[in-house]
């Protein structure tokens, strides 16, 4: 089953996919080009989540969906801690295609506060941290009850991760099934 590809203007958000840029936790770009893939059935969610954003005058910045396993690899080995980063070995719910990893911004395209950024790999990153300014707290209050609404269940662990329920359920997809390479 081919992946759709989340891009304007058949998906109204914005892209910044961290993976393609040396602005993620291993200091290198992992992707050799931006390219956000998800499962179809991730995909549909996607655009009920897009339109309930944009009901709060709101719009879905993206970090991250699709991760080949190379691209796996490369962040177990920047951290190899299962509670960040799942173990290739094990396969992660971003190499079945139904994960996302995303924020909430203004039209203007300027984030909202979050208590952290994306790949902030600490405690203070967990949805329930409230260490974090009450407007962070009511804004990842905001981005969850947006991604629950439109069936994706949250990670505790980090703040901006979204996936499919019964994730482990949808096959790992190698990069290579995709078409041209990913890496």
């Amino acid at each position: 089953m081919p992946f759709v590809t989340i891009a304007p203007p058949t998906f109204d958000v914005d892209l910044d996919l961290r993976y393609a840029t040396a602005d993620n936790l291993t200091g290198r770009p992992i992707f050799a080009r931006p390219l956000c893939l998800l499962h179809p059935q991730a995909a549909e969610r996607l655009q009920v989540a897009v339109r309930l954003a944009a009901a709060q005058g709101l719009r879905l910045h993206i970090f991250d969906a699709y991760r080949p396993p190379a691209a796996q690899w490369a962040l177990w080995n920047a951290l190899p801690d299962p509670t960040f980063i799942a173990d290739p070995r094990i396969g992660s719910s971003h190499g079945r295609g139904v994960a996302i990893d995303l924020t909430l911004a203004t039209p203007d395209g300027d984030l909202l506060e979050m208590g952290t950024d994306f790949d902030d790999m600490r405690p203070i990153a967990y949805h329930g941290d409230t260490s974090i300014s009450v407007t962070a707290q009511r804004n990842r209050a905001l981005l969850l009850g947006i991604m629950a609404a439109a069936g994706w269940q949250h990670y505790a662990f980090e703040w901006w991760h979204y996936q499919l329920p019964d994730a482990a359920s949808y096959p790992l997809v190698e990069d290579a099934a995709m078409g041209p390479a990913l890496m």
